[in-house]
């Protein structure tokens, strides 16, 4: 990518995405969940039914570009269901791009005693 990725929001669109969806079908299907300026310095992320395949979209400078990636072997961890797209960071990205599965990861719980 040609992004400087730390300055942009990441943004992980839930469920499953149909992955015959180019660029066109998936910027109308961010416009029609969002609110979100599809020009503004973002990437949207999406995964197949099968766990297979992710696809990258965003927007530089004068037009959008795409991005796939199909595994040969294995699958991505992708949430099943969720109501809006997820903010992650950039950190959370390379862990997705290499399969480790960050949405159950533990969470922080509150500063109690445990005894």
């Amino acid at each position: 990518m040609f992004l400087d990725l730390t300055k942009v929001g990441i943004y992980a669109v839930p469920g499953h995405t149909d992955m015959r969806k180019q660029i066109n079908g998936l910027s109308g299907l961010i416009y029609d969940i969002s609110d979100i300026d599809l020009q503004a310095p973002n990437i949207f992320i999406f995964c197949g039914k099968t766990k297979k395949n992710l696809k990258i979209l965003y927007w530089e400078k004068n037009g959008f570009c795409l991005w796939q990636k199909k595994l040969g072997k294995d699958r991505f961890p992708w949430p099943k269901y969720s109501d809006d797209m997820e903010v992650i960071d950039l950190e959370k990205l390379r862990l997705l791009l290499k399969g480790i599965d960050f949405w159950h990861e533990h969470k922080t719980l509150e500063s109690k005693i445990f005894f």
